[in-house]
This record gives C-alpha cells, sequence and structure tokens, in this order.
C-alpha cells in the first residue's frame, strides 16, 4: 500500500476510492484530501485513519446517519498547497450533493482554499489549525478553525508557564523562545506572542525552521546564547524528534519546552529516545484507547477485519485520537443539518455550513457519544466559529502521555480584540461586508 502511494506521488495527484465511485442518492461525501506520504506522514496517516475509521464505525453500528451512508476517498496532497488546490478540485463534486465539507490539515491549504470554498458553498474545517482571524464567522462564514484555534492554544501556553513560574506577574523579565517551522502554520503565532510579551513583560526570541526541520544545529546554537527560561516548539513531523535531540545535545531541559498540539503526539517523541522524556506538549484531544468510543471502533470495524491502520497499536494514540474528533464533528454538524433540513436524506454545502455554525456538543453529548474526557465540550455560533478554547498539557515520561492539566481557558481578553481587528482588516481587503450574526437562523 505504501509503494501504490509513493507510486501515485511519482505520477501526480491520485484519488483512492474507498467506498465506491458509483454514488448512490442517499450517500454523504466527505473528501479525505491528506498526506500517507513524506516527512509529515504520520500525522496525516493517524489523523486520517482515526477519521476513517470512526466514519466506518457509524455506517456498521448505525447503518450511517438517520440512514445516510458516509462515503469517501483518498487524495494523497503530500502536504503540498498546489496538491491541496487539485485534491480539492477533484473531490468537490463528488457523490450526490458535492463534497460535504473539506478537512485540508494544513494551515497553508487551508489559506489556498478559503476563497474556493467561499465561492464553491463548501465549509472548509481547520481543526486546530489555519487562519486564526477566520473565527469570526461574520467575516469568513466558510471557515471553522473549530475547537481551539492557534491563538487560543498560546494564550493557554503562556498561561501554563505562567503557573508553572509561581504567577503571571513572574513571567516579567523572562526569556521564551519560539522555534517555529517557517511556514504559514509556523508563523500563525508570531503576532499573539509579541502581544503578551508586551503585556506580561517577558522577552521573546522568534527562531524559524526550514522545512522539513531536520536540521536545526545552528537554530539550537542560538538557544544556548539567549539562554531563555523556556522554548516553545512549534514544529511538525521530523523537525519535532529533531528539536528534542538538538536541545539535548545542548543541555537544555526538556522540562521546559512547551510544545504546540502539531509536536505533542507519540510519533515525535518516541524517535527521539531519552531525549524526550519530560517533554511538555498542548493538547485538545487526549490518548488513550480505553474510551468508549475508541472501543465501538474497535468492535464495529476492527473486529471485523476493517480498520484503516496497518499498525493497530496505533489505535488510540494521540494523532488517531484526533482523527475520532474530527470524525465526531463532522457526523455532528451533519446530523445537526439533518435536524433542519430533514432526515435521511444527504445535505448539502450549505446546509451543512448551516449545521456547523449551530454545532453543540456539550457534556451530555459526549457521553453519548462516548467522548467524555476525550475532548472538549464545543458550542459554535454565527460570531464564533471557534467554539471552545481549551487547552489541556501533556507531559512523556518516556513511554507514554500524561495528562498534567485539566482543560485550561484561553485568554479571550488578547485573542478576540486580535481575532476582530485582523478579520476587519480581511474583509476591508477583499470587499466584504461582514453578516449581522444577529440575523443569522
Amino acid at each position: 500500500m505504501l509503494r501504490n502511494f509513493r507510486l501515485s506521488a511519482l505520477l501526480g495527484v491520485a484519488v483512492f476510492a474507498f467506498a465506491g465511485t458509483a454514488y448512490s442518492q442517499n450517500e454523504q461525501f466527505v473528501p479525505m484530501n491528506g498526506y500517507w506520504v513524506g516527512p509529515y506522514a504520520a500525522g496525516g496517516s493517524g489523523i486520517f485513519g482515526g477519521f476513517i475509521d470512526y466514519m466506518n464505525m457509524i455506517n456498521s453500528r448505525d447503518g450511517g446517519i438517520n440512514g445516510v451512508k458516509l462515503t469517501y476517498e483518498k487524495c494523497e496532497t503530500e502536504y503540498n498547497n498546489a496538491r491541496g488546490v487539485e485534491c480539492y478540485e477533484r473531490t468537490k463534486k463528488r457523490g450526490p450533493t458535492g463534497a460535504s465539507l473539506v478537512h485540508p490539515l494544513s494551515t497553508g491549504i487551508t489559506y489556498s482554499l478559503i476563497d474556493k470554498g467561499t465561492s464553491d458553498h463548501i465549509p472548509i474545517v481547520s481543526i486546530g489549525y489555519g487562519r486564526t482571524d477566520a473565527s469570526d464567522g461574520r467575516v469568513f462564514p466558510w471557515v471553522f478553525p473549530l475547537i481551539t484555534n492557534y491563538w487560543s492554544q498560546n494564550t493557554a501556553k503562556i498561561k501554563f508557564i505562567g503557573m508553572k513560574e509561581g504567577g503571571m506577574d513572574k513571567l516579567k523579565g523572562k526569556k521564551i523562545v519560539n522555534i517555529y517551522h517557517d511556514s504559514a502554520y509556523g508563523k500563525e503565532t508570531i503576532p499573539v506572542l509579541d502581544a503578551q510579551a508586551k503585556k506580561y513583560g517577558f522577552e521573546v526570541s522568534h527562531i524559524p525552521v526550514a522545512h522539513p526541520g531536520n536540521e536545526q544545529q545552528a537554530q539550537w546554537l542560538q538557544v544556548r546564547q539567549i539562554k531563555p527560561d523556556w522554548v516553545i516548539l512549534r514544529g511538525w513531523g521530523v523537525m519535532n524528534p529533531t528539536a528534542l535531540k538538538a536541545a539535548a545535545k545542548i543541555g537544555f531541559p526538556r522540562t521546559k519546552i512547551v510544545g504546540v498540539w502539531w509536536s505533542g503526539a507519540e510519533e515525535d517523541v518516541i524517535p527521539a529516545g531519552d531525549a524526550a522524556k519530560g517533554y511538555i506538549a498542548a493538547a485538545f484531544n487526549v490518548s488513550g484507547s480505553n474510551y468508549p468510543v475508541v472501543k465501538e471502533i474497535e468492535k464495529f470495524v476492527y473486529a471485523k477485519g476493517k480498520g484503516e491502520m496497518e499498525d493497530k497499536s496505533r489505535v488510540g494514540s494521540i494523532y488517531y485520537n484526533r482523527g475520532v474528533v474530527f470524525g465526531i464533528v463532522t457526523t455532528e454538524a451533519i446530523r445537526t443539518a439533518q435536524e433542519k433540513y430533514g432526515k435521511g436524506k444527504p445535505m448539502t454545502g450549505d446546509q451543512i455550513r448551516w449545521g456547523l455554525e449551530n454545532l453543540n456538543i456539550d457534556d451530555k453529548k459526549l457521553k453519548q457519544l462516548g467522548a467524555t474526557g476525550f475532548m472538549q465540550a464545543l458550542k459554535v455560533s454565527c460570531m464564533d466559529h471557534e467554539g471552545g478554547g481549551s487547552v489541556k498539557f501533556l507531559q512523556w515520561d518516556g513511554a507514554k502521555w500524561n495528562t498534567i492539566t485539566d482543560w485550561i481557558t484561553s485568554d479571550q481578553s488578547i485573542v478576540r480584540p486580535m481575532i476582530e481587528e485582523s478579520a476587519a482588516k480581511y474583509a476591508k481587503e477583499k470587499g466584504i461586508t461582514p453578516r449581522d450574526c444577529s440575523k443569522e437562523g
């Protein structure tokens, strides 16, 4: 299978049909435009693995959503913007109603698809990544950076560091280095970090790492010269274990490194060996296979020999469980849309956009889904396309991730004004008249 993916990468973007290309009129199509090859393959394969398994579980256990079967196709993007756009174009008209929504799983691809999704009326869903100011649904009605956006995460991260230092006032005079992937994703939090540095009086240094991130000697020599109190690791893929090994080499304590959630999976730490022990990472989902939702996947998918993961040990990992979160959000948005527009029939992009914007996964719903403690509650609105904003922190003990905090809320006194200012600027540049949310139903 891996050989086939590599061959397809050489031949061009390939679409892999898993549910058949002859769609009936009672199916809901969801593109799986992701990456199973290259330096970021661990993230892509894990997340889309959990996503696909969850959808197949819904089909197997429930017969779909109110009788509407979920169908999908894979398209290899290689975490490349141009390929991401090509996959979008190839899959947007699949199924009886076209693509339900798109999960680009790339901040760069998300940026590239905003205008296209808006024009085509296909929601762009960027869970835990993407363009942060798209949280303002008045300006970005078709974009959903759900659960926790990058700026919210970063304020929770600084709150966590403040807790470790004995209070937010203790941040004054501290030095923090932000080592980031030199991409749209990596640069996304520079403005909010600068704003927090000004507010709390700490000094922040931003150090970029070129794609894919397997050369970092010069960056960590800079860290040694700066002598920071904390390092924020904003990495992805091979950049993460490389950073942890480089930190060990210069003697910087891993207990003083806090990673973004794209730097906090098993695949980010296991390759670093002992150099990863004590490392801390943010999270909007947890690891573990003992949650009822994962048990249902094992019962209705893997027990029937239909699991997506060739390496079943990855079931219950951070990336896999994140894909299950993607599946929960997607299916519940479709279900919410059906409640308004009619059960038992596939929803259009317009209808699913409404479902996303009116999504309410509260604690009662989380229990029904078997996901209590697995993810945070989520309530989306016209004004707020994030809907959550809280973050947990995990620490690697050399064998597993341990949850070391409860949900830490973001600082919306910093985040929301920045979101609205940035979104208003975007609206002015694009000639967009923001929606009046009081008129949205």
